[in-house]
Order: structure tokens, then C-alpha cells, then sequence
């Protein structure tokens, strides 16, 4: 469970000659990133100001204060923005942050230890949740996060059950789609 700082997203490249970057945002509204005040990056010792000015093709073109030029722009690329937990709103019945959940136990309806959530992806066709490093599997799965295929998440009880897709993990259920 994620205590300190929660990842809200990544400077993904420059825009331009003015200093301008692309930030792959990790908020519900990819908008929101500038709407924290300051963040900071993943030490926590150095400091960034965002402006969001518009959403691009997936990513927030955003004026990062101090960066004024493409070559400091450049610089910031890669850069993993960091917003402190408790500035964070309350999560609602049904909701977490994806931070909460990784290094969670993956746990079989049928107490197969399938490993530990280790990060989720969104590929373009709906959030994936990496799971690896369990005895029932020693490979790194992707399973859909649906309420199907993760039927119960206890994050106070460090653990979420997984119902995998018929073939999805070896040794998985054989249901019929």
C-alpha cells in the first residue's frame, strides 16, 4: 500500500521550441495534473509548478515553470511527477488508486497464491493488471481489471482475489466465455 506520494504522470516529450512538454497523465481527468499545486519528483526534493494549457493525443501539453526552452524541455524528459497522498480526494465504495493496490497478494478463488500485483497498463482496450512471482504461476500475467476477472479487492487485508478468464493463467478455470 502506497503511503508517502502517489505517481500522477510523466513528462513524455518536448513540444516545440518554447520550453512546452507533453505529460502522460495518470489522473482520472488527464486535466487535473496541474490542479495539485506543486509536485515533485521521484525523490521528493526538487519541485515543479505544471500548467496544463490542452489535452493531446493522450497526453496534457503542459508549461512546467522553470523550463523555457526546447532544450530544457529535453532535459525534463522522463520525469515522474509526484503529488504528496494527502492531497489526493477520498476515494469513493469501489474505488482505489492504482498505488494502493500494487505489491497487494493475488489470490485464486481457490486460495492459489498467483503473486503480487506488480503494475497495470492500459494498452487501449481497457486497464490491465500485471500479476507475477506466485507459486501457481512463475511468469508475469496480465489479467483484464474488471469486476469478472478481480472480483474482491481487500486492501486492508493486503490481498485481491482474482477469477481469471479461461486460459489466462495456467492451471486457471476452464468456464465458457
Amino acid at each position: 500500500m502506497s503511503e508517502g506520494r502517489v505517481l500522477l504522470g510523466v513528462v513524455a516529450a518536448p513540444h516545440g521550441v518554447r520550453g512546452l512538454v507533453r505529460i502522460r497523465s495518470f489522473t482520472e481527468d488527464p486535466m487535473a495534473i496541474a490542479s495539485y499545486g506543486e509536485l515533485s519528483d521521484e525523490t521528493g526534493k526538487k519541485r515543479y509548478r505544471v500548467e496544463a494549457l490542452s489535452a493531446v493525443k493522450g497526453a496534457v501539453l503542459a508549461r512546467i515553470e522553470g523550463v523555457a526552452d526546447r532544450t530544457a524541455a529535453e532535459a525534463v524528459r522522463g520525469l515522474r511527477l509526484y503529488v504528496e497522498r494527502e492531497r489526493l480526494p477520498a476515494t469513493g465504495e469501489r474505488e482505489w488508486y492504482e498505488a494502493d493496490l500494487i505489491g497487494l497478494a493475488a489470490v485464486g478463488r481457490d486460495g492459489r497464491d498467483w503473486g503480487k500485483v506488480m503494475a497495470f497498463h492500459d494498452f487501449g482496450a481497457g486497464l490491465t493488471m500485471e500479476v507475477s512471482g506466485g507459486s501457481a504461476s512463475r511468469q508475469s500475467v496480465m489479467l483484464p481489471f474488471t469486476d469478472e476477472a478481480v472480483p474482491e479487492i481487500d486492501v486492508p487485508g493486503g490481498k485481491i482475489v482474482v477469477d481469471p478468464p479461461a486460459g489466462v493463467l495456467p492451471g486457471g478455470s476452464t468456464k465458457e466465455a
